[in-house]
């Protein structure tokens, strides 16, 4: 892609960020490279403006998990023509709704991660006494994250066809000249455990908020490996995490509050969005989520729980996730409205403030782990498999525990449903499953033209579009376009 069009427009820009003083560091190809960073604290402020770029509206803060949530089946729309109904609808064109801000922001933070890789590597072949192990691991980490959610939008899923066409992988600092083409799924996810595995020993195993630690690196091998189905190696980093004991599930007493705190005790990797920069206000996640008109008569309310996911989780009547649950707009009893993003649905936020949208967007959670634990060792030992998915089960008290007789994949399915509910996991799973996704169409009446009612992962809008812009930038990558489009 010329420039990776989209992505490269220029360097000046690249480091442009909402971090202060981010802008004081000089880029590798402008001047002299030794001069870009000489020390530890430099690479920590363009570190710090890495992660402020992921915690972006266009990437985590919003569009990420928002995708994920909305397509997946355990959101419904009330209204259409709120805003990002088009998700719902799956009406994407390579020209129209293509939601290329994942792609956009994402290349653009990988052309600032391998910048900065690049820098340290250079400044360690000169026998620099600054140590930028720290650093260059959580470079390549975060490259391995935004590699693996762009594969998952525009990729098949691995174990569906490997050697279709994935993104383009770019880990070095390119020419303006360059016109990268689509890598295979295959390639994308070899590149990924590459970084992941290079990363590991560089990472300090303490914790600090807002950024990578070596078990962020490790949850997010669990979670590669599960979506390879190479659940050996899924359940060990799993485990590894686990056995640490240096995170702690809350419990069911404190499960509902943990969402009015950020850094919490299951947060393994969460970014930090604050009112002072980032916030979307009443275009954020939360807003997004919760009740129409709730905290501000602007906000639209734009989706709401599907009556399967309600259903689902009326199974337990006590079940602590009703915490994070309040009424939408279609009744004073329809439990559809998720506060997780909110803070509380009492609008708390998590800062202790009364700003409700700037709430830390927690990507990796322990509750994760523990189900991608009971997943992989479903297909090891079921033992295990019912251990580990009990101790999430447990947020519904009334029912049973699993057992190593009956458990299967469809009560780890629930249980997932369940527990991460609204933090962009579900249709990403449903894929991966090779299940079919049902959509609550009824619930606002709508009028849906551009997918049927069910879809599995044979619909070819259950991969987006590579868009116009890239195409015309890059003629040799329209060959590459997804099919259907």
């Amino acid at each position: 892609m010329k420039k990776l069009h989209i992505i490269l427009l220029s360097i000046g820009i690249i480091f442009a960020s909402s971090c202060k003083d981010f802008l004081d560091v000089k880029p590798t190809n402008s001047g002299d490279a030794a001069t870009s960073i000489q020390t530890a604290q430099d690479a920590q402020v363009i570190l710090t403006g890495i992660m402020s770029k992921m915690a972006d509206g266009s990437y985590y803060g919003r569009n990420f998990p928002l995708y994920a949530d909305v397509k997946g089946g355990d959101l419904a729309v009330f209204s259409q023509g709120r805003g990002y109904d088009y998700l719902y609808a799956y009406n994407h064109a390579e020209a129209t709704n293509t939601y290329s801000g994942v792609w956009s922001q994402g290349y653009h933070i990988i052309a600032q991660i391998n910048n900065l890789i690049e820098s340290i590597e250079k400044l360690e072949e000169g026998g620099t006494s600054e140590n930028f192990n720290n650093f260059k691991g959580q470079a390549l980490t975060a490259r391995a994250v935004i590699y693996f959610d762009l594969v998952r939008l525009y990729g098949k899923s691995y174990d569906d066809d490997k050697s279709a066409y994935g993104v383009p992988n770019v880990t070095t600092m390119l020419e303006a000249s360059a016109q990268e083409l689509r890598a295979t799924v295959e390639e994308n996810y070899t590149q990924i455990l590459k970084d992941l595995k290079e990363a590991e020993p560089l990472l300090a195993k303490t914790k600090t908020n807002g950024f990578i630690n070596y078990y962020a690196n490790k949850a997010m091998q669990a979670r590669v490996y599960l979506y390879m189905q190479d659940y050996p190696n899924a359940l060990a980093a799993s485990e590894e995490i686990i056995s640490s004991g240096g995170y702690q599930l809350y419990t069911n007493e404190d499960w509902t509050t943990s969402w009015t705190r950020q850094f919490g005790s299951e947060s393994i990797f969460e970014l930090g969005i604050f009112p002072s920069e980032g916030d979307l206000i009443n275009s954020s996640l939360g807003a997004y989520f919760r009740r129409a008109g709730h905290g501000s008569a602007s906000i639209l309310g734009y989706f709401m729980a599907s009556d399967n996911f309600i259903n689902l989780l009326n199974e337990d009547e006590d079940d602590i996730r009703h915490g994070v649950m309040s009424n939408d707009e279609t009744s004073a009893t329809r439990m559809g409205a998720c506060y997780k993003y909110s803070g509380s649905t009492d609008l708390k936020g998590d800062k202790g403030s009364a700003n409700s949208t700037a709430v830390n967007i927690k990507v990796i959670r322990l509750s994760e782990i523990y189900l991608i634990a009971a997943e992989a060792a479903l297909h090891i030992d079921k033992t295990k498999a019912a251990e580990y998915l009990n101790t999430i089960r447990k947020r519904s008290p009334n029912l049973s525990p699993a057992t190593a007789s009956n458990i299967n994949l469809d009560i780890i399915v629930d249980e997932r449903s369940k527990e991460l509910f609204g933090e962009g996991h579900r249709f990403f799973d449903m894929i991966r499953w090779n299940k079919t996704i049902v959509f609550n169409d009824e619930l606002g009446n709508l009028a849906i033209t551009h997918r049927p009612k069910q879809i599995d992962r044979s619909f070819y809008k259950t991969l987006l579009p590579i868009p116009i812009n890239e195409i015309n930038a890059n003629p040799g990558i329209k060959a590459q376009q997804n099919p259907g489009y």
